[in-house]
């Protein structure tokens, strides 16, 4: 979730430039920053969550093997829904470009550069190195990479070297990196302003669609024509946070919804068929794509300002790591729970998840709460200049 959805900087609103005013004068807004957006936080939680229970009960493969039958026979039911988790990961990416558009808001393409190095790459070397290391213990089924394909991947460019990958879910990361690249070079690089903002997206969307046209490798390698549309409608929808009168804003947020859905359900979409795993109806995928727009874009309009738990906020921060870790080792803990030791699935299920939260913790309170803040402070640093 996608990074990636998540994995984002700390969802603090742009803060409002102090105005010269002569004495007695009236503030026009005041210069102190708003408040964490911690709706987003629990938004990014209920996508991981959608992914995860797609990858315990929503689709065949090994956690098929991992359960000793198809999930469709352990959750008769609740499989069919399961498998709409998928769609996680686009909601992953709406969150991605509204958080990122703000992150990278009036920082120098220094600080941006060092705020998503430190985010990503703490938890997936962990992740990294924890998978590798179960997946060669002799009792776990599973095959490891070979070790050269393994450090490969502490790179986060194994997929684009067609090396084996240790987490099935950083393709999603391959994505995020991309996107943050083309914000880079041509939003932060300049200097994020509307004006820019606004012509990136309009820019990358139809470079997006003519890409597809095209079919050149090298173009939807670049361009993403799949993913774009909701990384655009994201960062259309940070505008409308910023101004909610924003008509084009609104136009950026309506395009990159319409062309998002387009390509969920053309990909995701197939006609009846009973040997298939699931029957995902095209109206079902739209709608869950539309609820990934219509929450972040609630959140962007202060309708879940009210949402201010604390807690919302240690959820955030372990959705990373809980969706670095919750696939792979998710097999083996199913595994233990329901062919080991013998717990009934809608047992295992609940447990299987609770214990990646558990180990997403440790990984954000000894590898992340630690390293993050080391990381960025070491890059953002301009190099000692030597005297000569």
């Amino acid at each position: 979730m996608t990074a990636p959805p998540d994995t984002t900087p700390p969802m603090t609103s742009p803060e409002a430039p102090v105005a010269r005013r002569s004495p007695g004068a009236r503030s026009i807004r005041s210069a102190r920053p708003s408040p964490r957006l911690r709706a987003l936080d629990g938004l990014r939680l209920i996508a991981a969550l959608m992914v995860a229970f797609y990858h315990f009960g929503g689709r065949d493969g090994e956690i098929g093997e991992a359960w000793g039958s198809s999930p469709n026979v352990q959750f008769p039911t609740a499989s069919q829904v399961f498998a709409y988790g998928c769609l996680g990961v686009q909601i992953f990416f709406v969150i991605s470009g509204f958080v990122i558009c703000m992150s990278g808001w009036g920082r120098p393409l220094r600080a941006f550069f060092a705020s998503r190095v430190a985010r990503l790459f703490p938890a997936y070397w962990a992740a990294i190195i924890l998978v590798t290391a179960v997946f060669a213990l002799p009792w776990v089924t599973y095959e490891a990479v070979s070790p050269s394909d393994a450090l490969v991947n502490l790179t986060m460019l194994q997929q684009p070297l067609g090396v084996d990958r240790v987490l099935g879910v950083c393709w999603t990361l391959w994505a995020e990196l991309r996107f943050y690249a083309l914000f880079a070079l041509f939003v932060v690089l300049p200097g994020a302003n509307r004006q820019r903002v606004v012509l990136f997206c309009a820019v990358w969307t139809l470079a997006a669609v003519v890409a597809e046209a095209a079919n050149q490798p090298l173009l939807d390698v670049v361009l993403m024509p799949e993913y774009a549309p909701f990384f655009i409608g994201g960062i259309g929808l940070y505008l409308v946070h910023r101004d909610r009168r924003d008509v084009t804003a609104w136009g950026i947020v309506a395009a990159g919804w319409l062309i998002g859905q387009h390509y969920a359900v053309d990909r995701l979409w197939h006609p009846p068929n009973p040997d298939f795993f699931s029957d995902r109806p095209s109206l079902g995928i739209v709608a869950v794509v539309t609820f990934g727009f219509v929450a972040v874009g609630a959140i962007a309009l202060g309708h879940l300002h009210w949402a201010r738990w604390r807690w919302l906020t240690v959820a955030g921060a372990l959705t990373y790591p809980f969706y670095l870790v919750h696939e792979h080792l998710g097999w083996v803990t199913v595994h233990v729970l329901h062919r080991t030791l013998g717990l009934p699935s809608y047992a295992t299920l609940p447990l299987g998840i609770g214990a990646m939260l558990v180990l997403a913790w440790l990984l954000y309170r000894f590898v992340e709460t630690p390293l993050t803040p080391r990381i960025k402070r070491a890059l953002a640093s301009p190099p000692s200049r030597r005297r000569v």
